[in-house]
């Protein structure tokens, strides 16, 4: 439909005080009032002609005065066994906007009810003796009737309304699987003032254009999308959140950027069903483009381990500790604790809890993990069960700069509370690592590694079952790159990326804090889970999606590459070289076991960092506790060397 002539149209009709617009837009609410009225007559007036019409077919339309009498007789049964049925079987609900199949079915069993119990009433009770081919014809002038008449208001809403009411609207195609595309497209169809003219559908699972999907033509694959939006002057392209793989949308959203339109993703599809006239639609954003298959969870072992259980998540104010805090709320725990130092974050997070399940005890608790008689006194009052260990330091660069705080939070805070989830008999406790304890080559990574190292050793001796789970980055969480990114985009540029061959692991933060309670759910004590982050993805790359997604060309933003930081490492790793890789039960989980280390020797390695100040004599003892560590050092302490002689200031 084009929109201007329809306008055009509106504006002429719409001259004068009492314009047609106005006509239209009053009509629609007074209908609503006295929509059962109407129906009835409706109803009442079309099951007369029906039967009126029906005598007439059978007596080939001369009727005499026994018919007549007849048909006066059988009327007023036969009208009202059809209301009721028609009534019993919601006939007189969902009039108003379109008709389906499945209304269709139901006006189907109406009829034949109606005629059932008409032919049963006559036999037993009246005695009429109705011509079986009245009743046979009327049933079928039944079907005829309310399904023109249906079909005629659903032209009248979704045709001529948005016309009158000058909708504006786009030419539309709907794009996903056939089936959730048919759906969608359906909907969209049935909910004019939403705007869209749905032209057709692109569909992942059928390649012939032309094919049909109901009353819609599968115009073609997504590699035909770029051609199609020319050829059917497309305006609008919607696909449901989740529907094509974060590669798919990448492809697509590059194969469009020649024609100028622009992706929308669709949130929610309950936000279309809820049929409410108003759609959130969003732009493609970067974890679209990096969405992979959905994480499928044994939610009945989630639940054995967390539901009418106390839970504490250390770190409950950041990404991961308040989407951990988010999916435990979900698995019904008896009491949720919320410990963070920050009293903002732990707020925000315990305020948005609170409001999704007001029936579970939410506490916030204040404390700093490295305060051992106020993490005794928290054990004391609220006896955790499960333990989700997420308070951390976790930026490289500044580890690099205060190694005593990387020191003090990731290690001798893990160890104080390790050693009180041992005392306090805590069934579960799950450390939350990262691949940067991976032959690491920073301050943090270090901590993280030797972290990892006491409570696998303190697993062996303890009836608490010590899990940790290892994974890299993830999307969005603070101060990783992808905010960066965003901000410096907003500024106008540059974006600084370290280097060109820059490597990492991604994953978002619900897929990854899911799997940390599926980890959960399966360990045994003394293992280290390892979340399937898919392959690796270049930095550099995710800053050009990233500025294509803020609807620039890629020259538009500058990319500055700075150099690598301290401790920084090309690509990241998920395995130490002797650590073996597992399968598990779970498809996107692997499990290794920890390198052997005894208690006693991890103490030792814990004692060596308390008593020490001095941060080179820090770094120091961790090239001692960690070889891998000590070799990194060495690497970019001879790197550095290199790049000093080859300076022009040496020369």
């Amino acid at each position: 439909m084009n929109t201007e002539l329809a306008t055009t149209s509106i504006s002429e009709v719409d001259r004068g005080p009492f314009g047609a617009r106005d006509l239209w837009a009053g009509f629609f609410p007074v209908l609503a009032k006295l929509r059962f009225w109407i129906l009835l007559t409706a109803h009442v007036s079309i099951f007369f002609a029906t039967c009126f019409v029906a005598f007439a077919i059978r007596f080939e339309f001369r009727l005499n005065e026994n018919a007549i009498q007849l048909f006066q007789q059988c009327l007023f049964p036969l009208l009202l066994v059809k209301l009721i049925t028609f009534y019993l079987f919601r006939s007189f609900h969902g009039w108003w906007r379109y008709v389906t199949f499945s209304d269709l079915r139901s006006l189907g069993k109406a009829t034949l009810v109606s005629f059932v119990l008409v032919s049963i009433i006559d036999h037993f009770f009246l005695s009429l003796q109705i011509p079986r081919s009245v009743l046979i014809i009327d049933s079928m002038l039944t079907i005829l009737a309310l399904g023109t008449v249906r079909s005629s208001w659903r032209l009248l809403h979704e045709e001529v309304r948005p016309i009158v009411d000058g909708t504006p609207r786009k030419r539309t195609v709907v794009i996903g699987t056939s089936d959730t595309a048919l759906r969608l497209a359906n909907q969209l169809r049935s909910q004019p003032r939403l705007g869209f003219v749905i032209v057709g559908i692109a569909s992942v699972d059928r390649m012939s254009g032309s094919r049909w999907l109901s009353s819609l033509p599968v115009l073609g694959d997504l590699n035909a999308l770029p051609s199609l939006v020319s050829a059917y002057r497309v305006q609008e392209l919607l696909v449901p959140a989740g529907e094509l793989t974060g590669q798919q949308m990448r492809e697509l959203t590059q194969s469009l950027e020649a024609s100028g339109r622009k992706l929308h993703v669709i949130p929610r599809m309950e936000d279309v069903f809820s049929g409410d006239g108003k759609i959130p639609l969003r732009d493609v954003d970067i974890n679209d483009l990096l969405r992979r298959d959905p994480v499928v969870l044994d939610n009945l072992a989630i639940g054995e381990i967390i539901n009418d259980r106390r839970v504490l998540v250390t770190g409950a104010g950041g990404s991961i500790g308040s989407e951990i805090s988010r999916q435990v709320l979900g698995a019904g725990p008896a009491e949720l604790i919320l410990l963070g130092r920050g009293e903002n974050r732990i707020f925000e997070i315990e305020q948005e809890l609170k409001q999704r399940q007001c029936e579970i005890k939410i506490v916030p608790v204040i404390a700093d993990i490295t305060d051992v008689p106020r993490m005794r006194q928290v054990f004391e009052k609220f006896r955790p069960e499960i333990i989700f260990h997420a308070a951390a330091h976790k930026h490289v660069p500044l580890m690099e700069a205060n190694v005593g705080e990387a020191i003090k939070n990731n290690i001798i805070g893990t160890r104080g509370l390790a050693d009180l989830a041992d005392e306090y008999d805590v069934r579960k406790f799950v450390l939350i690592s990262t691949d940067k304890a991976v032959n690491p080559t920073s301050v943090m990574g270090t901590s993280k590694h030797l972290a990892e190292r006491y409570v696998n050793a303190l697993s062996k001796s303890s009836d608490t079952k010590f899990i940790v789970v290892r994974f890299g980055n993830v999307l969005g969480s603070n101060g990783s790159v992808v905010p960066t990114f965003r901000r410096q985009i907003e500024n106008g540029g540059p974006i600084t990326v370290t280097d060109p061959r820059m490597r990492r692991f991604f994953m978002t933060i619900p897929e990854a804090s899911r799997l940390v309670l599926q980890a959960a759910a399966m360990g045994n004590g003394g293992e280290i889970f390892v979340l399937d982050m898919g392959e690796p993805i270049k930095i550099v790359d995710l800053a050009k999606d990233m500025i294509r997604l803020s609807g620039l060309p890629e020259e538009a933003i500058e990319i500055v590459f700075s150099g690598k930081r301290p401790g920084e490492k090309l690509y990241e790793e998920l395995y130490f070289s002797d650590e073996e890789s597992l399968p598990t039960s779970h498809p996107k989980l692997r499990a290794s076991q920890h390198r052997s280390h005894g208690l006693t020797e991890a103490n030792a390695s814990v004692e060596m960092l308390l008593n020490e100040c001095d941060e080179e004599q820090i770094k120091c003892i961790l090239e001692q506790l960690v070889p891998e560590y000590a070799v990194a050092n060495r690497a970019r302490f001879a790197q550095e060397i290199a790049i000093a002689k080859n300076s022009p200031m040496t020369h």
